[in-house]
C-alpha cells in the first residue's frame, strides 16, 4: 500500500484525502518509509522531521493539498526552529535555526502540504550539483554514480525516487531545470517576481532567484504554483497575476506556436553532445506533428559572450554580502574550513567588484536582456515568437565528482550553456523529461516562453505530456527497491 500511494502525484494523493479514501497520516506515513528505505542511498534529506510531520498529518489540515507529504529545500523557504544551513559547513556547526517562517512556507502550509524534512544543496546553491563538502553527495536515484544536478538536487532526487511528490526547489542559474532534466522530472522557473521572497529578502542576484518545485507530472507543477504564486506585503515588484489559476491551462490546445529551435551550444567551449541535439531533434519533429511552426531559430543577442561574465560579478557580490552579514551574525571572519574553496574565490571577488562596477553591469545586462526578449516579440509587421527549445543541459547528468574538486569549474562551463540566460531576463521556462540516453540517463529539454506566459508553456507541456509521456518511466531505485 505504502508503494502504492508513494507512485501518485500530488493531485491524486489530495484528491484521495479529500474523498476520505486516505488519510494524511497514511500518506506521511509512506513517505517517511520510502524515505527510510532509499535516503541512505541518495543522501536527498539532511534534515528529516518525522515525528513532527506525523503530529502535524494528525491535526486539523485544510487546503488544496491537504495532508500531501512534501521537502523543502535547505535553501530559502525557511522554517521557524528548525536547521537552515544553506549548504554551508559554518552554520551546520553552529547550528544556525531561522527564526520565522518564509512567506513561502507560510503557502505550502496553508494549502496543507506536510513537510517531512528538508533536502541537501550545494553551499549557498551557488553550483549545479549537489555534492557540498557539509553534508556529502545526493545521488541519483537513475543510477547513484551520477549527479542529481543543483542546486535542488535533495529536492529532485527526493521526487524521483518517490519520497514525496512534490520537492521545493529554487533557481537562480538553472538551479530548478537541472535538477529536473537529471533526475527525469518536470521543474518550471517561474517568471521574475512570481513568488515572493519575503519578509527577509526582497530580490537576490539582481532579480535572478526565483522559487518554485519539481515534480513528476505537469499538472502538479501547475497546480503548486497557483498556490505560491502572488504579492506579498512589501515585495519590490511582483509578476502580473494569471487570467486563470494556471490548472485551468491543463489540457487547453495550445494553438499553432511559433517555436524556435536551438539545438547546439553558442560558445566553444561548450560541450556539442549528441545525445542532446538527439533529444531536440526527436521534440522537434513531435511539435511539428502535433501542428507547430517549427524553425531552427534564436535570439541573436544570445550569443554575446560578455553575459556570462556580468553575471558571474553580480553573484560574486552577492556571495561577499552574504558572507560578510554572517561574519557579523557570528562576530568572525569566515575563510578556509568555513567556506569551500569555490566560494572563497567568488567571496574574493566580491570583494572587488565596487559600487561603479556593479551598477554599470546591471545596467548593461538590462540593455543585454532587452535585446534578448525582443525575439519573443511582434517587430516589423512580423510575429515574434512564442517559445525557444533548448536543450535544459549540454548533456546526461555527470558522474559524482566531475563538477566538484579542482577541475569542477572548467566542467561546469562545458554544460551549463542554457538556462541562465533566462534568470537574467526573468522569463518563464520549464525542463520536460522528454529524452533518456543510451544508458538510462534522464536529459530534459527546455522550453523558454515569453514574459510572464507560463499559461503559454503550461498548455504546451501538457500537450507534450500526452504526446510522449513518460509517467512510465520509473528510476530503477524505485523499480528495484
Amino acid at each position: 500500500m505504502s508503494a502504492e500511494l508513494t507512485s501518485l502525484d500530488a493531485t491524486q494523493q489530495a484528491a484521495l484525502v479529500a474523498n476520505k479514501e486516505v488519510s494524511p497520516t497514511e500518506l506521511v506515513n509512506a513517505a517517511i518509509a520510502q524515505a527510510e528505505k532509499v535516503n541512505g542511498t541518495i543522501n536527498a534529506i539532511i534534515h528529516p522531521r518525522f515525528e513532527k510531520a506525523k503530529n502535524e498529518a494528525s491535526s486539523n489540515l485544510s487546503g488544496p493539498f491537504a495532508g500531501v507529504p512534501l521537502v523543502l529545500k535547505d535553501l530559502g523557504a525557511s522554517l521557524a526552529g528548525e536547521p537552515h544551513h544553506m549548504g554551508t559547513r559554518f552554520l551546520k556547526n553552529e547550528n544556525y535555526i531561522a527564526s520565522r517562517d518564509s512567506y513561502l512556507t507560510q503557502r505550502f502550509k496553508r494549502a496543507g502540504f506536510v513537510i517531512i524534512g528538508r533536502t541537501n544543496t550545494p553551499e549557498f546553491g551557488n553550483t549545479i550539483t549537489t555534492e557540498p563538502l557539509s553534508y556529502g553527495p545526493s545521488r541519483n536515484p537513475w543510477n547513484t554514480d551520477h549527479s542529481t544536478g543543483g542546486s535542488s538536487g535533495g529536492s529532485a532526487a527526493s521526487v524521483a525516487s518517490h519520497i514525496v511528490p512534490v520537492g521545493h526547489a529554487n533557481d537562480g542559474g538553472g538551479s530548478i531545470r537541472i535538477p529536473a532534466s537529471e533526475c527525469g522530472l518536470v521543474g518550471l522557473k517561474p517568471s521574475r517576481g512570481r513568488v515572493s521572497k519575503g519578509p527577509d529578502l526582497g530580490e537576490s542576484w539582481m532579480g535572478s532567484t526565483i522559487d518554485g518545485c519539481v515534480t513528476r507530472t505537469v499538472r502538479d507543477t501547475a497546480a503548486v504554483l497557483d498556490v505560491i504564486c502572488g504579492y506579498e506585503p512589501g515585495d519590490p515588484y511582483t509578476a502580473p497575476p494569471f487570467v486563470r489559476p494556471l490548472v485551468q491551462e491543463l489540457g487547453v490546445d495550445p494553438g499553432r506556436l511559433k517555436i524556435g529551435i536551438l539545438d547546439h551550444p553558442l560558445f566553444a567551449h561548450q560541450l556539442d553532445d549528441v545525445e542532446s541535439r538527439e533529444s531536440i531533434r526527436r521534440t522537434a519533429d513531435m511539435l511539428t506533428s502535433l501542428g507547430h511552426d517549427v524553425q531552427v531559430a534564436w535570439p541573436t543577442a544570445l550569443e554575446n559572450p560578455d553575459s556570462a561574465g556580468k553575471f558571474t560579478a553580480i553573484v560574486a557580490a552577492w556571495t561577499h554580502t552574504d558572507v560578510s552579514y554572517f561574519e557579523s551574525v557570528f562576530g568572525r571572519e569566515l575563510g578556509e574550513g568555513d567556506l569551500e574553496p569555490d566560494n572563497i574565490l567568488m567571496r574574493e571577488l566580491g570583494r572587488r567588484v565596487s559600487t561603479h562596477d556593479y551598477l554599470a553591469n546591471m545596467q548593461w545586462l538590462h540593455s543585454w536582456c532587452r535585446s534578448v526578449v525582443q525575439w519573443w516579440e511582434p517587430t516589423d509587421g512580423t510575429t515574434g515568437f512564442d517559445i525557444l527549445v533548448t536543450p535544459t543541459l549540454a548533456g546526461p547528468p555527470p558522474p559524482i565528482g566531475r563538477l566538484a574538486g579542482p577541475d569542477g569549474g572548467r566542467n561546469l562551463r562545458e554544460i551549463l550553456a542554457y538556462t541562465s540566460q533566462f534568470n537574467l531576463t526573468g522569463q518563464p521556462a520549464i525542463s520536460l523529461p522528454l529524452h533518456w540516453n543510451a544508458s538510462g540517463l534522464p536529459m530534459g529539454v527546455q522550453f523558454v516562453g515569453a514574459p510572464f506566459r507560463e499559461d503559454v508553456l503550461v498548455r504546451l507541456a501538457s500537450q507534450l505530456e500526452a504526446a510522449m509521456p513518460w509517467s512510465s518511466r520509473i528510476a530503477p531505485l524505485v523499480a528495484n527497491s
